[in-house]
């Protein structure tokens, strides 16, 4: 059996899987990290072309080249066999468990299953689920060996821990332009990018603040140099970001989903959004001049109707539902929304009262941050 993990062993995994938002070549590094603590025997993060049947980005550990030319041939079936459980499946924080999730006859009709897991002796597959949209899945997955057995509870749990972190490290390097980043000091390389990214200590102060963060200090807009302190303009979204830096820098292993997406706007005004990323505890930030608790991403709520057609994908929206989430996203009322489908307002409120019921939520900011969550963000420079 596994031993569980200290709380300085989490964070040193979580500040490792941190680094690769900064430097993607130091995802071997963290899935054999991730691997380990899941007493797993290899470690892989994908991202799959769902139209073409093919893989855009393979990092894994634990698996000998022999193996990896020959998962090629499987999948086509791989893929397959998951988007039929995702059509079904209530939410992309619930993982996916072979020996839970596939009944055993598939198994023994499974060609990756009897050609590519059991030659290896590998017997269950644990897999989570960063990002899936009708064209792209991103996620990550541990195999266990037979000395190892079948999945538990324990690696569910932990899994679950480390699933924020590993979304809100690839969505964050998804936001950078990654070449501008391979420079010796971190603060000038964030002055290369379109986002807005403003570095703090734990007491929220702005010790750095790239091109973009600056525009968006001097426009007087969501986000405000306070006597050197990062606010936003509204009281309850200052709260909320503050919580979450403090969080940053006192406790990364314990941040999960806080701080992932402050809304710093009214309901009624075009959307902005801040991320927090923990910076202080992995090994690439721990030079970095200044010295900084949390980087802070400043953006403009993602395209609605990609955001839209993710959702719907995720938690099994009907065509209209996704229609009435899509106008909602782009910032219109529910009365709006009704009358620009020619649909009575009842009707609309029965499709937003299904959306709620199927994403867990109960209201439309809520239903924001759950897209802020699980959308990569569009990184634009806005107001």
């Amino acid at each position: 059996m596994a031993k569980a993990l200290s709380h300085h062993e989490l964070s040193k995994l979580i500040g490792s899987i941190y680094d690769c938002a900064f430097d993607p070549g130091r995802w071997e590094h963290a899935l054999a990290g991730i691997r380990d603590a899941l007493d797993a025997q290899t470690a892989v993060l994908h991202l799959d072309d769902l139209s073409h049947d093919r893989l855009l980005i393979h990092r894994a550990v634990g698996i000998e080249p022999y193996w990896l030319e020959q998962q090629a041939k499987h999948i086509p079936e791989t893929h397959a066999r998951l988007l039929e459980h995702l059509s079904k499946w209530p939410s992309l924080d619930v993982p996916h468990v072979v020996s839970r999730h596939v009944p055993q006859p598939d198994l023994e009709t499974s060609r990756y299953f009897q050609e590519w897991l059991k030659p290896q002796g590998l017997v269950d597959v644990l897999s989570f689920f960063l990002i899936h949209t009708p064209t792209r899945l991103a996620g990550f997955a541990v195999a266990r060996h037979e000395r190892q057995g079948l999945v538990t509870e324990r690696e569910i749990k932990l899994g679950g821990l480390l699933l924020p972190h590993v979304r809100r490290s690839v969505m964050i390097g998804n936001m950078l332009d990654i070449s501008t980043i391979e420079r010796a000091r971190m603060a000038e390389a964030l002055d290369a990018l379109t986002c807005a990214v403003v570095l703090t200590n734990e007491r929220g102060a702005i010790l750095h603040a790239n091109r973009s963060a600056k525009r968006r200090l001097r426009s007087g807009g969501s986000i405000q140099d306070v006597r050197g302190i990062l606010q936003a303009k509204i009281p309850s979204a200052s709260r909320e970001l503050h919580s979450a830096i403090l969080a940053a820098a006192q406790d990364e292993a314990g941040i999960g989903k806080t701080g992932l997406a402050v809304l710093l706007t009214e309901p009624n005004q075009p959307p902005v959004f801040a991320r927090v990323l923990p910076i202080a505890g992995g090994d690439l930030c721990a030079g970095m001049e200044p010295a900084a608790a949390a980087a802070v991403f400043i953006g403009n709520a993602p395209d609605e109707h990609v955001a839209a057609d993710m959702l719907a994908t995720a938690f099994g929206l009907t065509l209209a539902e996704t229609r009435v989430l899509a106008s909602l996203l782009a910032g219109h009322t529910l009365a709006e929304t009704g009358a620009s489908f020619h649909i009575a307002g009842t009707t609309a409120k029965t499709h937003l009262d299904n959306i709620f019921q199927k994403t867990g939520v109960s209201r439309q900011a809520d239903l924001m941050r759950l897209v802020m969550q699980i959308v990569p963000p569009a990184g634009q420079p806005g107001p």
